[in-house]
């Protein structure tokens, strides 16, 4: 079993900025894609931004230009940098791992997520 923990989220007026923080513990061999989801009040939960472990990032066209990720293969953690945030960034975000790991001998990949962290954006 591995664990996600996350950090960061909070309250912030609109063009503020908030860092996420996410720690995986656990039984881990390697961790695949990395990233951050978020759901919104009454909305389906969406990506916001992931990174393979070679780098390869992907993001949500309205976060392009705004949103930073960056992962720590070392210490198995992803960061969320958030830069110039509008009221519309509203939401619980969730981190994201793709864990490999092994049963015995036989090599697994499980999806594991986070317990969520609130951000709010309003004046």
């Amino acid at each position: 079993q591995a664990q996600l923990v996350e950090s960061g989220g909070g309250l912030v007026q609109p063009g503020g900025s908030l860092r996420l923080s996410c720690a995986a513990s656990g039984r881990i061999l390697s961790i695949n894609a990395m990233g951050w989801y978020r759901q919104a009040a009454g909305k389906q939960r969406e990506l916001v931004a992931d990174s393979t472990r070679t780098g390869t990032t992907n993001y949500t066209d309205s976060v392009k230009g705004r949103f930073t990720i960056l992962r720590d293969n070392v210490a198995n953690m992803v960061y969320l940098q958030m830069n110039s945030l509008k009221p519309e960034d509203t939401a619980v975000y969730y981190c994201h791992a793709d864990v490999a790991y092994l049963s015995g001998s036989n090599y697994r990949r499980s999806d594991y997520w986070g317990q969520g962290t609130q951000v709010t954006v309003s004046s």
